[in-house]
């Protein structure tokens, strides 16, 4: 075979190959969530399977909180046995990247340091316990049918929705904190642990490197809020967006604001995240803002907003921890802007 002829041949299966490529990188991360829920219900009794799924169309799809709340929905891991939390961590691992199952589990690992920092201080007003995450499937995981995943605890809330094997809902997707920063030995294992150290490092680097007039624009309060907005309510706020926005950003901020989203996309699997990270660049990255409130050091109460067309970041942290660490207590989440839970927002 000639050269040119060798060149044609792999110019076609290369053709042929891309969009196969494409499309199976669209579709990856929604045929494992399809494949690990089926495989997750069938390691159930039918008394735990009455527990972990209900129908699509349930009202308690729409329930979700990352506070501590002695009634969820769901199957908890402390009520499986090793096998079926073996399935269920397999299904949390296909809806997550590495980055954001590493950060999911060191949530759960942290309710071991909150049990013994409130022992420690006779202080046991919630239940802590690494094993009660709940496991809820809406609907059948079938290939060409629609579902709905809820996997949520204290600080943890994730809610998927899966068409025909394609996600077409990530949100509301929380992960939180507590202590953002392990301070004490009680736990020498956890000491120093930081789960959200880019959600928070990356923000504080871009708001001091705004300029005077740039910050009069972006901190809009010298007062952090209590909390993120709307948690637990189906629905993300509708406001417009306020603070600084990217078009009025120098090319390193801009920079840090994209690699600040980025820290949250990389919670999840490459073909969800680049989704999302689409939608931004189709909606226009220069209308993206970024609001500041509150301290611009940490250790004092701070809160921002990232907010575009498609979607809407938040974090607090105002809260001590529970050894008393003053704002060492992250709570943070991303939004649809579009409707969460897969539901467009009327």
């Amino acid at each position: 075979m000639s050269h040119r002829k060798l060149a044609l041949c792999i110019a076609l299966v290369l053709a042929v190959a891309a969009p196969l490529s494409a499309r199976f990188l669209l579709t990856k991360t929604g045929e494992e969530m399809t494949l690990k829920g089926g495989k997750f219900l069938t390691t159930l009794k039918d008394d735990q399977r009455s527990l972990a799924a209900m129908p699509y169309d349930s009202a308690r799809r729409l329930d979700w909180h990352f506070i501590p709340k002695n009634d969820r929905k769901g199957l908890q891991l402390r009520d499986m046995t090793d096998d079926q939390r073996s399935a269920a961590h397999d299904l949390l691992k296909s809806c997550l990247s590495e980055v954001g199952y590493d950060k999911a589990t060191k949530i759960m690992e942290l309710e071991q340091l909150l049990h013994a920092l409130e022992t420690k201080k006779n202080k046991n007003v919630n239940v802590r316990d690494s094993l009660r995450y709940y496991f809820t499937l809406f609907g059948e995981p079938k290939s060409d049918g629609k579902w709905g995943l809820s996997i949520e605890g204290h600080h943890l809330s994730l809610n998927f929705v899966v068409e025909k094997n394609k996600v077409i809902s990530s949100t509301p997707t929380v992960f939180c904190t507590n202590p953002a920063i392990v301070k004490t030995d009680l736990l020498p294992a956890l000491k120093d642990r930081r789960v959200l150290a880019k959600e928070e490092t990356i923000a504080f680097d871009l708001v001091l490197s705004l300029d005077a007039e740039q910050q009069k624009l972006a901190i809009t309060d010298a007062t952090a809020p209590k909390e993120v907005r709307d948690a637990g309510k189906p629905q993300p706020p509708t406001d417009a967006p306020i603070g600084l926005p990217a078009a009025k950003m120098n090319d390193k901020q801009k920079q840090m604001l994209q690699e600040l989203i980025n820290a949250y996309c990389d919670n999840l699997p490459a073909d969800v995240a680049s989704e999302r990270l689409e939608a931004i660049k189709s909606a226009d990255f220069e209308k993206v803002h970024f609001c500041w409130m509150g301290a611009t050091k940490p250790g004092i109460g701070h809160y921002y907003l990232v907010q575009g067309p498609s979607f809407v970041v938040e974090l607090v942290n105002v809260q001590p921890d529970a050894d008393g660490n003053p704002a060492n207590h992250v709570h943070c989440l991303w939004r649809d802007m579009n409707g969460d839970f897969g539901l467009p927002i009327k």
